[in-house]
């Protein structure tokens, strides 16, 4: 396994927010979190990027344990994590935004072959990187995000909600390209609200409830469980 969560518990000060939650994520796979808004999603990825510490528990990459780790530690080793709301720096151009995600890097051939990989899954940001990302629509900021997220040379990609808010053409766009990413060998941790989109693109989900996780199975045996089709699916 490459990243494996033990045990995890996470708070906001004396809120707390997960529990106890245990899953594994295989090399090269594409893992789905699924769960409504507030179900503790987004918490489970800051803490496994390193920005919020565990309360009790531990996660594992590649044998190693990174729960006391800073996230710039975290970045270094190749988890890689494009937040909720993409967070762009508005008044910087599309190509500052996606430097920006190489900053650990210190090659400059990885830098330079890194940015000919993210133009080339996503012409439009070639097209538009003296653009100041701010001026753009929301599903090309989304891919400036994934994009800033790739220059990382990311070895797992943690990415948060990328359907929100987004038209469903764009969202068949990124879709692919998550996809492409994933069959060239990068393997991909999905944290999404939209439950059937992310069945019908993972390999293996776990669906999280109030900070709990209360089921788990392949992707396509889940897309056809009842209980997932009438609580999120709304059949």
């Amino acid at each position: 396994m490459l990243l494996e969560v033990k045990n995890l518990d996470a708070a906001y000060g004396d809120v707390k927010v997960l529990w106890d939650i245990n899953f594994q994520v295989q090399e090269k796979s594409i893992v789905a979190i699924v769960g409504s808004n507030g179900a503790g999603k987004t918490t489970l990825l800051r803490v496994i990027s390193g920005i919020m510490s565990p309360k009790n528990g531990d996660i594992v990459y590649n044998s190693k344990s990174i729960g006391k780790l800073s996230s710039s530690e975290i970045v270094n080793m190749g988890i890689v994590h494009v937040p909720e709301g993409r967070r762009l720096f508005s008044d910087m151009t599309v190509e500052e935004n996606l430097i920006m995600g190489s900053y650990h890097l210190k090659d400059k051939n990885t830098i330079k072959k890194n940015l000919e990989f993210v133009y080339d899954l996503f012409p439009r940001l070639a097209e538009r990187k003296k653009q100041k990302a701010g001026s753009m629509s929301g599903g090309e900021q989304q891919m400036a995000a994934i994009g800033r997220g790739l220059m990382a040379s990311p070895k797992i990609f943690l990415i948060d909600e990328m359907s929100l808010g987004l038209a469903p053409s764009i969202v068949d766009n990124l879709v692919d390209i998550v996809t492409e990413i994933n069959e060239r060998g990068t393997t991909v941790l999905l944290v999404e609200q939209d439950v059937q989109l992310a069945l019908e693109h993972s390999h293996y989900c776990y669906v999280l409830d109030t900070g709990k996780i209360v089921m788990e199975g392949k992707s396509e045996k889940l897309l056809n469980n009842p209980k997932i089709k009438e609580i999120y699916l709304g059949l």
